[in-house]
C-alpha cells in the first residue's frame, strides 16, 4: 500500500510513501471519522490519497483567510 499526498486547493502533488505497512504510525487513527471521510480516499488497488494543504496555499490563506470560503483558490 502507499499513501499519496496531494494539495486540496491546487492538487499538486507534495509526496507519496510507497509500500506502507501501517497507518498507525501516521497518526490517522487520530483524525476524527469526519476528518477521515473529508481527507482521506482509498483507491481500489489499496493505496490511499491524502489531502493536505501545501505551502503556497498555506501561505495563501494566511494572507487572504477569505480564500477559505473557495474549493480551489488558485482559478
Amino acid at each position: 500500500m502507499a499513501i499519496h499526498y496531494h494539495c486540496r486547493h491546487c492538487k499538486v502533488k507534495i509526496g507519496s510513501l510507497e509500500s506502507v505497512q501501517s497507518t498507525e504510525i501516521l497518526g490517522f487513527h487520530h483524525l476524527t471519522s469526519d476528518e477521515r471521510s473529508t481527507m482521506l480516499t482509498h483507491d481500489s488497488n489499496g493505496d490511499i490519497q491524502v489531502k493536505v494543504i501545501c505551502e503556497d496555499c498555506h501561505e495563501a490563506l494566511t494572507q487572504n483567510p477569505e480564500f477559505y470560503q473557495l474549493d480551489t483558490i488558485i482559478q
